[in-house]
């Protein structure tokens, strides 16, 4: 006899970043459009003060600071105007939320939306589970971090040529026969956001993602003072002689936005 105990890769939750970007002149428009309305309707609960507990559906409003380019060119998230985040178990949900805000929001200018969802972690037992996130920041209120950063990124055919079991190696440091470390991995180099980062990773829902379409969509909020912590991290993780994970990755833009408690602010 054989167990039949295969882990779902299922998605848990389903999310997606809609990427405005205001026409001429299309603000007044923009704070009328009913959103407010559909985010009620749909039983969403606002990001901003994010209460006891993960909502069963949620809703966030990021107003832009500014964006960096990235390896692959993406002119509607680099000039977006403004991001709303909606997030929920059920991915009819959000689909209803995508396609309405899409109706609501077309005379006030262009939309991209970004969609995905969270996976059981792939990559993670339990000593990684204790190092990486028992202790991790939780979502905070909006005025405790009210920074917001949305990195989008792919991983290379080479990667993805490689098997589960090679893919793995890159998240952990590695040694020579001496036993000193040749490079920290992708886990070390990141560890200094652990304590501060908030951080949430949507997939898209094939693997590898099909050309247009990002593999992933990384997110992070964090306090003022720590807006340095997320570009030095993100330094690290790039740096090959450290995390040679960075050989086989693409980055989209880097956005950056200050979170905001209503749909209105977006345009004040």
């Amino acid at each position: 006899m054989r167990a039949n105990d295969v882990r779902s890769s299922e998605f848990l939750r389903h999310g997606a970043y809609v990427c405005l970007r205001l026409s001429a002149g299309a603000r007044q428009a923009g704070a009328a459009a009913a959103v407010p309305a559909l985010a009620e309707r749909l039983a969403l609960r606002n990001e901003f003060e994010p209460g006891a507990g993960p909502p069963e559906n949620s809703i966030a409003f990021l107003r832009r600071v500014g964006a960096t380019p990235g390896d692959m060119a993406d002119e509607g998230l680099e000039r977006a105007d403004a991001i709303v985040h909606v997030a929920s178990a059920s991915s009819d949900v959000v689909a209803t939320f995508c396609k309405e805000v899409e109706r609501l929001l077309a005379p006030a200018g262009s939309l991209l939306v970004l969609r995905g969802g969270v996976r059981p972690m792939v990559y993670t037992g339990n000593a990684m589970h204790n190092f990486a996130y028992a202790h991790r920041v939780l979502p905070q209120p909006g005025t405790v971090m009210p920074n917001a950063f949305l990195l989008p990124m792919s991983k290379t055919a080479a990667w993805w040529a490689k098997d589960w079991m090679e893919r793995h190696t890159y998240f952990l440091p590695r040694y020579d026969d001496e036993g000193k470390m040749v490079n920290e991995g992708h886990a070390l180099a990141a560890a200094a956001g652990i304590a501060c980062l908030m951080r949430r990773t949507y997939k898209h829902e094939s693997e590898p993602a099909p050309a247009g379409s990002y593999d992933f969509l990384t997110y992070f909020e964090c306090a003022d003072a720590d807006v340095p912590v997320f570009h030095e991290v993100c330094a690290a993780l790039r740096d090959v002689s450290r995390n040679p994970e960075w050989k086989f990755v693409r980055e989209g833009p880097t956005w950056q936005g200050r979170r905001v408690a209503t749909w209105r602010e977006l345009f004040a």
